[in-house]
Parts: C-alpha cells; structure tokens; sequence
C-alpha cells in the first residue's frame, strides 16, 4: 500500500496528533527519539571533552591558591585516532544487528546496545586515566554497542511506520541525532569548565541508564505483541504495511537481490557523501573554531551546536513535505527521495565552497550552519528510501549502509587530522573543498541510481509473485486483502 492508499485508513483513535500517549505508534517514535537523543549527548561529549582534556586548567584550590590541572600531551594524531576509533566498533555490529533484529527483537537490540553505552560512557574518565590506548578501547566497545540500534530501528519502523507518515516517523526518531549532538556540545563545554571534563560523562551515561529502564517498560516488538493498543490502531498498522498477524518475523533475505540493486548502491553512496560531512562537522568542528578561528572552550560548544540546531528544525519540515508531496500525488516516491537528497548535495556543496574560501568568523559560521541544516532533505531522502525498497529487509539494507557510511567517519577525523597539523587557514580550506567534492560524487550517484520503488527483488514481490503463479482464487483474493502495495 502506497502513501497515498494508507492515508485514507484511520486509526479509530478519536485524539489530536500532539496526544503521542494515544497512539501506541507515536509512543514508540517518542521512545526512540529520546534514545537517538541520550545515544548522541553520549557518542558526541567526546568531541567537546577532548579539547578540555588536552588544554591545561586553572583550578581555585582550598587554601585559596591557584593551580593547574595537567592536561593529556596528545598529539593532532592522536586525537584523531580517539575520535574516529568509536567508528570501528560501530561498523562492526551493523550488518549483523540487521539481521538479528528480526530473530530477537528489534527493540531488544536497542535497549541492550544502549544500555552498555551508557555502562562504558561511565567508565570512559577511568580509561582515560589509565591511557589513550584503554580509551581508544572504549570508543570501540560503545561502537560497537551503538552500531546495533540504527538498523534495529529500522526495522521496528517496517513493522510500525505506516507509508503515509513514513518519512515523518523517521525523520523524528533522527531528529533526536541533532538534539542529542545541540545538548552535548551546549552542556558538555559548560560543565567542563565548572566540575572538569570527566563531569560530562558521568552525566550523560548516568541519563543513559535511566532510558535503558524506561525503554524496556514501554515498547515492544510490534503491533501484535504490545498489550496496550487498540484493535482499531493495530488493524490499521497491519493494513498499511500488509502485514498478517502472526506473521513469522523470520526472514530469509535476497542477498543476491540486495547486493547487486543500483537502487541500494545508491542509497550506500549517498550515505557515505552525507556521513562525510555529518561526521567531520560532528567530531572536528569544536577544534576547527578554537584552533582556526580562535574561539574559547566553553564557546566551541556552543557555536558547534548551532548547525545542529538549524537541521533539527529543517528535518521536521523535511518530514512533513515528503509525506506531505506523496498524499497529494505532487511527486511520486522516487522523486521526493531524488529531488530532496539532491537538492542537499547541492546546497551543502555550495554553502561549504563559500565558507571555505571566506574562512572569517561570522560567515563561516552562518555558511556552515546552512549546509548543515541542508543535510536533513538528505536525510528524507536516502535515510527513508530502505523501506520504500523492501521493508521487510529495510533492518539489513539500512545495516549495510551504516557499515559503509560508518567508514566515512573513521577516514574523515584522521584526514582532517592529517590535513591541519598546524591549524592554519590554507590546510582547513582544503577540509572543506573535499566535503564539497564528495556532496558533488554523492548528487550524482543517487540522482542516476535512486528509486523509490519496491524493488522486483524483494520479499514482498517474491511472495505476491508466488501466490500469483499459484493460480489459487481465494488465497490470491486474502493475500491482496492483506498486501496492497504498490509499485
């Protein structure tokens, strides 16, 4: 069933939207927001604390003197190591977390990948202590952790995400990957400068395991498992997506399909362009604006929080009109997804350009902001674009892509820190030329490759295509009962 088709459904539940408590669905999109949120405060610190962490501090001591507090003697290089060593981990549990949510429950994976986040984010000031290589270690470990939620909740939004709030459902679950990153770039520099940077993490790691509790109290797998939905909004969801109940969650996937499909690489490519500079902003950005353009710790996080502010606010609106395009018949499917991710190639490609070749304060700032805010059209472009192409292997594919994309994040800290050894002007010009040039690489690969359609490979088509052979009446008539989706 198309976006279009499932808007005409209702959910019987007779409450405004804002009520999320009414729909069983929407709790779920709130849950998951916050745990992106308290994923992200917990992933990002890093990259404020460790500016804290190698710069000497003055500290009032009791007998009314002043002191110092001994900073790490890192190196550019070894920084960069610090930052990109959580991507090892992370791109190792990707693929796999896709296709063990399915057998063990997507929400499970969640909450037990958060949960030893939040475990190791505590623990992170006393690997630190005991040395960089112990706290290169840590990084992979919450990599790892962390790297099994995206594709898990990919695969809960194929079993809860009607196709007529699809991108919405998403793109506010993500949206909380920009909360979470404003929050820890906002409090992380403050609360270093007032208790010392260990503060950050045993904060965000302390709100990290109240979730882990909150998560496990209050969603479940899917529809048919959760006690508190009502028929009505339950029939709707099973109809929307054409979905059975008792369905078997146990899927053979077509790996064949997946791994040769121009529609996946697509998706695979423009993953890694947006990554590229997602992360590079993400983990560089704080020292971009103390080392190049001169700014105190305390104000790096603040001003680093800004582009992320402005793209919470644009993926919200990106959401909407992507839903918004498809219910009116404006766009089909595959344009929204190629004109939107497209369109943020472009901007961000240009606005990147701009900054670079001005490289003053002000500016700069605003140039990235923009190219940064940009990033959400992407987002409800390729990010979504798994589940228009098969949903039920939407977990794997999206697993696939956040392995890929995930490289992205461990070349571009070590790049940028190769490139800026000495911090000057000219060397940070050049990180921002290549950002651009890899936005350009992407706009053209998705634009030639993208589709938005349910793909010949898929299990869905697979399986009308055999009950379609099969010849018998009434199976055919109750399956299109069931499944009405269209290409």
């Amino acid at each position: 069933m198309d976006a279009l088709q499932s808007s005409k459904l209702s959910d019987g539940i007779d409450a405004p939207l804002w009520m999320f408590w009414k729909r069983r669905r929407y709790v779920l999109v709130m849950m998951t927001f916050l745990g992106c949120t308290v994923m992200y405060t917990m992933r990002v610190a890093m990259s404020i604390a460790i500016v804290a962490m190698t710069e000497n501090r003055t500290i009032s001591l009791e007998n009314g003197t002043v002191g110092y507090e001994q900073a790490f003697d890192w190196s550019s290089s070894i920084r960069g190591h610090v930052l990109s060593s959580f991507f090892y981990g992370y791109m190792l549990t990707q693929v796999p977390a896709g296709i063990l949510a399915n057998r063990f429950g997507a929400t499970n994976l969640v909450g037990i990948g958060m949960g030893i986040t939040a475990v190791l984010t505590l623990l992170t000031p006393l690997c630190a202590c005991a040395g960089f290589g112990w706290l290169i270690a840590n990084r992979v470990l919450q990599g790892m952790a962390q790297g099994v939620c995206i594709p898990s909740i990919h695969t809960c939004w194929s079993k809860w995400a009607p196709p007529s709030e699809r991108s919405r459902m998403v793109l506010f679950t993500f949206a909380g990957v920009f909360v979470g990153t404003i929050i820890s770039m906002l409090l992380t520099g403050v609360v270093s400068n007032l208790w010392g940077w260990q503060s950050a993490f045993y904060i965000f790691g302390s709100i990290g395991c109240l979730w882990f509790v909150a998560w496990f109290l209050t969603v479940r797998p899917t529809p048919e498992k959760d006690p508190f939905i009502t028929i009505k909004e339950k029939d709707f969801i099973l109809q929307s997506l054409g979905i059975t109940e008792g369905e078997s969650d146990k899927y053979n996937h077509p790996w064949k399909g997946i791994l040769t499909s121009k529609a996946v690489y697509a998706i695979i490519v423009a993953g890694f362009c947006q990554n590229w500079g997602f992360y590079n902003m993400m983990t560089q950005l704080p020292t971009f604006l103390k080392e190049a353009l001169h700014f105190e710790v305390q104000a790096t996080g603040s001003i680093s929080a800004l582009p992320y502010l402005a793209m919470g606010i644009t993926l919200s609106i990106a959401g909407y009109l992507a839903d918004w395009f498809q219910i009116k018949g404006i766009m089909t499917t595959t344009q929204v997804r190629r004109n939107f991710n497209c369109l943020s190639f472009l901007t961000q490609a240009i606005f990147m350009t701009i900054g670079a070749f001005i490289l003053k304060p002000i500016p700069t700032i605003a140039c990235i902001t923009l190219a940064v805010s940009m990033g959400a059209f992407a987002w409800s472009g390729y990010a979504v674009n798994h589940l228009d192409l098969s949903p039920k292997s939407a977990g794997v594919m999206m697993g696939i892509t956040n392995t890929v994309s995930t490289l992205a994040g461990i070349i571009a800290p070590v790049v940028t820190g190769s490139l800026t050894t000495h911090n000057r002007h000219d060397e940070w010009r050049q990180v921002f030329y290549i950002t651009a040039v890899v936005n350009m690489i992407g706009l053209v690969v998705y634009w030639c490759w993208a589709s938005g359609e349910l793909q010949p490979w898929s299990l869905e088509v697979q399986e009308r295509n055999r009950l379609g052979k099969s010849g018998g009446t009434q199976e055919k008539k109750g399956y299109e009962n069931r499944l009405s989706i269209v290409d």
